[in-house]
This record gives structure tokens, C-alpha cells and sequence, in this order.
């Protein structure tokens, strides 16, 4: 194979463009031109290519034998919606920097569509500097692959390769990263290889075999990985986001839904090959997955990572989330019993469940303290756990100040790698809601499935879900929208103190202590009812947490060294501390 990617329309030298397409379930295929239609070859393993004056922007398709007209699957751009033309679209190159270690990440979620009024990677970049002088190091996008309509979350796309249109244009989207790098933050980005979303996905028609018929995800039909070109379009997709945009990382969703028994399997081929041809800056990849497995994110003796640097902790969250609000209703219920317990291994270990049995009687999860506290992403919520919510309520909404300041110093003074949804910075209170833009049929059953997800919860006993906001509603979509007039309310204003006095310590005290941290970090020396005490070995100094979020006094141990933040006295209700033991 030559060096030039497998699949899609490739400019060449001059104006000359290479189309290619794996369709191994038709016998012959022709490519629509603005000068009309003409035959591919037929290329061997279900391969057809074509080459032929296409320059820049020249609009394409393929048509199928039977006249049925679809999309390139790796279009870069579109001319409109995800069923019209694809549009030939070079990959310039791009201006890299040195990029950032990982160990000074400091993650900021956002939705592009509703982080700015404007929806767009233009309407990001005016609010990137308030973020970096709050003490942000890497904003992390959601899916902004094409998908259907003009909004949604971003995990319904369709066409991988191509930034959705409603966002901005592919130069707009390298504008953003290019912004954000003046400012000296990372740009990181969620990738979707686990499906694709259910309109507008044409692949079934000319490549049934890219799809296993013997396996279903919870969001559609399940991807045969072992197939060589298959496995090319998603390696290369990864590839083309990093050099292409000169994104510092990607974050790929749900691999416990991309299941390959392949030596290697797909995840490390992804990972192996980015590793060798990306060498010009620090890459950083991040999963989410809740097998809770660590054979992706081993580290080498000298602390370096040859797969994936990081994994999202939902075990964090999850305990957090119990101890917070006391809800225990849905994926909470296995935090229900000894949450303070699971909170306090998560902080110390990684995983709060290493194998033990959750409620289903399933054991789920292997020992993760051998790992660096690096290896893990924490978060008090993020899109999902707000958007999962019948009324998408923010954490802000569901416990008291007081917890809500506990939990943030416990999360941002942590040497895990703190991860904040767009809005917490400042305690927003509007929703984010799960929210989409289907039509017809498909967009009545999404909204009739998102109400009877809710049907066996205590909120609606009576069997009502009429409450629940309509995702296709587009008032759904802009009551999510972030308010940040909420900045400068008194409320506002204390939280973004909060957030900076906590991100100056962080980055002056922890962070430079991050780089030496190495596995079995983390010891638990106290757990009761509200109360923990945690230590962490990082290098020669040693991290200390002490907490009592519960309403009564309690003793904890002595902490040692110098005291770099403290809400309360040691051991009084509601207090949280950190001390530092610097080494000798």
C-alpha cells in the first residue's frame, strides 16, 4: 500500500485527485463528477479507485449499480447535509508546537454548540483567554464529526472525516486549535469508533462486510474490526484529525464497545501507529471505557506511555456523586453501599471497583494502583453524567455550596488529572440536556425512547414522562446553552476565585511533583461516614488529603509538613485540607 491514505479523495500534486472507496459487496462502481459520471477500476480486495483533474472543492459522489447515489464514508467536507456531495478537500499542513506534558493537563469540556451564541469554532476562540488565565491547560471538544441536521451531541455521526458544517469549516476548526496553542493550551478532541449514528450512514449498502452481523452495540450494529480495510479507515481517521488540524490528543468514546479479538487488537494498532509517525509534539489519548481495564495504559519503566495515556474514571464520579447527593437510583446503584469507601480507593488507586461484583453479580474491573495517578481522568460531571438526567441538572442543583466547594478542591488538588465541564467553572445553572435534530419517524422514536428511559425511576412513578424535555425540540438545544452573564453574578464571581486560587496550587505545588509520581502512589489511612484521609507518594514529597464533609467533628490523622489549602480546621464539619511534605 502507499503512503497516502486507503480511503477517500486524496489531492495528488496540482490540481489531480486519487478517489477511492472499498465497496466489496457490489461488482461496479461509478464516481459523479460536475462533467458527469464515470466507471471506477476495480482495484482487488473490494477496493475501486480513480484518478482524474479534480481540484480543491470539486464536488463528488459515488453511484452504486443499482443507481442510488451516497457520499464518500471519509468525505472531508461536505457541500451540505450528510447525504449530498462530498467535496475534495485537501489537508494542508499545519503549524505545530511543542505541545504540553500531560501531567499539566488541566481538561475543559466543552459543546461547540452551545459553548459560544454563536455555536461555532469562531465563537469559541473570544472566550479561550478567560479560560487559560483561570488555569485551563487543554480544552477538550465533543464529537464534532458530521452528523445529521445541525445539532446534537456529536455521537450520531456519520461521516468521520468531515467537521460538521453547522460548527464552521475545516480552516475554522484549525483556527481554534491554532488560537488555543497562541494561548499555550492543548486541544484534545472525542472520537466516536464504536458506531455510527443512524441516518446518513450509507455504508451497509456497498459494504455490508464492514459490519459484524453477529454483534449490536446499545446504539446500532456492531463493526467488524478484524477486517483490514476497516481497521484503515479508523486508524487513519485518528491520524487525519492529529496532523490535519494539529489537534494534542484525542479522546476515544466507549471502547468496551470496540471488541476485537485481533493480535493486535484495534485499539493498540491505533495507538501504536500514532505514536511512530506522530513524533513532533507530546500526544496525549485518552479512553473511555467501563471494563475498567489497565492493559492499555501500562507505562514503561521510565514512566513513559507506548499506548494510551489516560482513562475517564466514571468510578470517581460515580462515588462522588453518591456523596454528594445521596442518589442511588440507575448506574449509582453499585455506589450505593460503602461509597465513601470507593470513593476514598478511587482517589488512592484509580478504580474503586478492581474486580469486584456489581449489582448484576458481574465482576467488573482489574487492580489499577499500579498505574500512575496520571493514567487517570477525574471529573465531578461531565457531559453524559448531565446530560443522562431526565432534566440534565448540573451537580450545582443537587447538593449544597458547601459539598459542591469540598468536592471541587478534592477533584483539582488531586494528582489525578481534573477534568471540568463548560460551566463549572463559574457554577453554572442552566441544564445541558441530551438534545438532537432528526426528522420524521426517527426523530418521534428517539424522543419516545429518551422518555422511557426514565420510566423506572422514582420521579415518575406515575408513569408521566411527558416532563421530560423533547430532544428534537430546538428550545431543548438552547436552554443548554451556557449563561455567562452567571460570571458575574456574586455567586459566579466566588466560584471563579474558587477555581483559580485552587488551579494556582495545583499548577505551583502538585503539578511539578506529577512528572516523578509513579504506580502504588496512593494509601488510604482513614474511611468513615464522611470522613477520609489520603496520602500520595509522589517522587520524594507526599501529597496529603484530610476531609470530614459530614456535619459532625471527627479526629483524623495528624498531616505533616506545610498546609497548601485548607476550607476549615482538620477533622471539623465540612473541612478539606491538603498539606505537602516536600523531601529533604
Amino acid at each position: 500500500m502507499s503512503d497516502l491514505p486507503a480511503w477517500g479523495a486524496v489531492p495528488l500534486d496540482g490540481t489531480r485527485t486519487r478517489f477511492r472507496l472499498w465497496a466489496p459487496g457490489i461488482d461496479t462502481l461509478g464516481l459523479r463528477l460536475p462533467a458527469g459520471d464515470v466507471p471506477m477500476s476495480a482495484a482487488g480486495d473490494g477496493w475501486f479507485e480513480f484518478e482524474t483533474e479534480a481540484p480543491e472543492g470539486t464536488p463528488y459522489n459515488f453511484v452504486l449499480p443499482d443507481g442510488m447515489v451516497v457520499p464518500d464514508p471519509a468525505s472531508r467536507r461536505q457541500e451540505s447535509d450528510v447525504h449530498g456531495p462530498s467535496l475534495v478537500t485537501a489537508a494542508p499542513k499545519v503549524a505545530t508546537w511543542p505541545g504540553r506534558p500531560w501531567e499539566e493537563a488541566v481538561i475543559y469540556e466543552l459543546h461547540v454548540g452551545t459553548f459560544s451564541d454563536q455555536g461555532t469554532f469562531q465563537g469559541a476562540i473570544e472566550h479561550l483567554a478567560p479560560l487559560k488565565d483561570l488555569g485551563v491547560t487543554a480544552i477538550e471538544l465533543m464529537p464534532v464529526a458530521h452528523f445529521p441536521g445541525s445539532r446534537g451531541w456529536g455521537y450520531d455521526g456519520v461521516l468521520t472525516y468531515a467537521p460538521h458544517p453547522a460548527y464552521g469549516s475545516p480552516d475554522d476548526l484549525r483556527a481554534l486549535v491554532e488560537a488555543a496553542h497562541r494561548l499555550g493550551m492543548m486541544v484534545l478532541l472525542d472520537v466516536v469508533y464504536n458506531h455510527f449514528g443512524p441516518d446518513g450512514n450509507y455504508l451497509h449498502a456497498y459494504a455490508p462486510s464492514f459490519f459484524d452481523e453477529d454483534r449490536h452495540t446499545p446504539w446500532g450494529a456492531g463493526i467488524d474490526y478484524a477486517r483490514l480495510p476497516v481497521r484503515r479507515f479508523f486508524i487513519e481517521n485518528a491520524i487525519y484529525w492529529l496532523e490535519a488540524f494539529g489537534l494534542d490528543g484525542l479522546r476515544l468514546d466507549a471502547v468496551d464497545q470496540i471488541r476485537d479479538a485481533s493480535d493486535p487488537e484495534l485499539l493498540v494498532e491505533i495507538a501504536r501507529e500514532i505514536r511512530a509517525r506522530v513524533t513532533d509534539r507530546p500526544i496525549h489519548l485518552t479512553t473511555e471505557d467501563n471494563r475498567n481495564v489497565t492493559h492499555l495504559h501500562w507505562r514503561t519503566e521510565d514512566g513513559s506511555v507506548p499506548l494510551f495515556t489516560a482513562e475517564w474514571n466514571d468510578d470517581f464520579h460515580n462515588a462522588a456523586h453518591v456523596c454528594a447527593t445521596g442518589e442511588t437510583e440507575g448506574y449509582y446503584g453499585d455506589f450505593a453501599r460503602g461509597h465513601w469507601d470507593l470513593l476514598a480507593r478511587s482517589l488512592a488507586e484509580g478504580f474503586a471497583y478492581q474486580g469486584e461484583a456489581t449489582l448484576e453479580g458481574a465482576q467488573r474491573g482489574e487492580p489499577s494502583g499500579h498505574l500512575p495517578p496520571a493514567a487517570f481522568v477525574d471529573f465531578l460531571q461531565n457531559h453524559d453524567q448531565i446530560g443522562n438526567r431526565a432534566f440534565g441538572e448540573r451537580l450545582s442543583a443537587l447538593t449544597s455550596e458547601s459539598m459542591m466547594e469540598a468536592m471541587t478542591a478534592i477533584l483539582l488538588l488531586s494528582p489525578h488529572i481534573p477534568l471540568m465541564f463548560m460551566g463549572d467553572e463559574y457554577g453554572e445553572t442552566r441544564p445541558f440536556c441530551f438534545f438532537t435534530d432528526f426528522e420524521g419517524e426517527l426523530g418521534r422514536a428517539v424522543t419516545e425512547g429518551r422518555r422511557r428511559e426514565f420510566a423506572d425511576f422514582a420521579a415518575f412513578a406515575s408513569g408521566d414522562t411527558s416532563q421530560v424535555p423533547d430532544p428534537i425540540d430546538r428550545a431543548t438545544f438552547l436552554a443548554s446553552t451556557l449563561d455567562r452573564s452567571r460570571r458575574e453574578t456574586p455567586e459566579g464571581r466566588a466560584r471563579l476565585d474558587l477555581t483559580r486560587r485552587l488551579l494556582q496550587i495545583r499548577s505551583e505545588r502538585i503539578v511539578p511533583l506529577l512528572g516523578g509520581a509513579r504506580g502504588h502512589a496512593g494509601r488510604v489511612l482513614l474511611v468513615r461516614d464522611g470522613a477520609l484521609a489520603v496520602d500520595w507518594q509522589l517522587g520524594g514529597a507526599v501529597l496529603q488529603l484530610r476531609a470530614n464533609l459530614s456535619e459532625t467533628p471527627c479526629d483524623l490523622p495528624a498531616p505533616e509538613g506545610t498546609e497548601i489549602h485548607s476550607i476549615g480546621g482538620l477533622g471539623a464539619p465540612h473541612s478539606v485540607q491538603h498539606w505537602l511534605r516536600e523531601a529533604s
